[in-house]
């Protein structure tokens, strides 16, 4: 079974895809609203354009027209976390490039009133999802949500409270909410960014670490990893940009910069405000040329 054993932020995010749907709608209604941008969307677009307060008041007016949603809290707790892991410089080549940093324990201190408005969201989030799950098993909504806020309470505990044992533990159950809506719906790509990131880290982790946790029934996969990287990056929703710079750092870790700077450019065009996308490809194009792993 693959499950994340440290992920970035992914924010770790990490998963908010296709998968929406509105139990009390009828079909009709649940596929328009699936097909129509919401504040979703845009709050997220906004968090891409690093805007974190924009987009927390769009994820506001979802949560007051959609009380009983986990969505809205689980959209406002990854806003606080991708906030955290731009503002710690997570999302940067030099982070990636760098093991005692990428995989080792160097702590990080937050900003502990982004860390208890992100515990507050992802709390609500978890409690309206498990009631969801409650009355409908397959509820694909509520699973997107628990995957989501299970996720980004396991890259919380590793990235930055540092305690990889609790969160093997999330990370496994976030691993079963992720397998369990890919299996109801596999078009949720954004599901994939979990999967990608858990399977490229735990891949890329020592021998001897990657041997401890085979015999714990966790592996990782790096050309695994890449590719469900490469799904939610091209077929995602509101994770396809984060899935993007995930994919363009793993890339470069992997001696593929080609396939960084094409992520890295459609980055740009789409966002080109954002200050982390710019830079990162202006840094690769005035790195020196290398050659591409096999």
């Amino acid at each position: 079974m693959v499950v994340r054993c440290r992920t970035w932020c992914g924010l770790l995010l990490p998963l908010i895809g296709f998968a929406l749907v509105v139990r009390v709608a009828p079909a009709e209604a649940r596929q328009a609203e699936l097909l129509t941008p919401s504040e979703i969307d845009s709050g997220f677009r906004l968090l891409y354009e690093l805007k974190p307060e924009a987009a927390r008041a769009q994820f506001a007016i979802w949560q007051a027209a959609h009380p009983e949603d986990p969505l809205g809290s689980a959209s406002e707790a990854a806003s606080y976390l991708f906030e955290e892991c731009y503002r710690q410089g997570v999302l940067t080549s030099e982070y990636f490039f760098d093991n005692n940093r990428f995989l080792g324990k160097i702590a990080i201190k937050p900003d502990p009133k982004i860390r208890a408005a992100f515990f507050a969201a992802d709390g609500r989030a978890q409690k309206l999802a498990r009631r969801g799950l409650e009355n409908d098993p397959d509820d694909v909504n509520a699973l997107f949500a628990m995957t989501l806020s299970v996720g980004m309470q396991a890259d919380y505990a590793s990235l930055i409270d540092k305690q990889q044992l609790s969160s093997l533990a999330m990370i496994r159950e976030a691993d079963k909410f992720a397998k369990r809506l890919l299996a109801l719906n596999p078009e949720a790509a954004d599901a994939y960014l979990t999967l990608g990131a858990a399977n490229y880290i735990i891949g890329s982790l020592p021998a001897f670490k990657r041997l401890f946790l085979h015999l714990k029934g966790i592996s990782g996969d790096k050309r695994a990893g890449l590719q469900q990287l490469e799904i939610a990056a091209e077929k995602g929703r509101y994770l396809r940009p984060f899935a993007k710079i995930l994919l363009a750092l793993a890339a470069l870790r992997e001696k593929r910069p080609e396939l960084a700077r094409v992520q890295l450019k459609e980055l740009v065009a789409e966002f080109p405000s954002n200050r982390l996308f710019v830079s990162e490809l202006a840094k690769l194009g005035a790195a020196p040329a290398t050659t591409a792993a096999p």
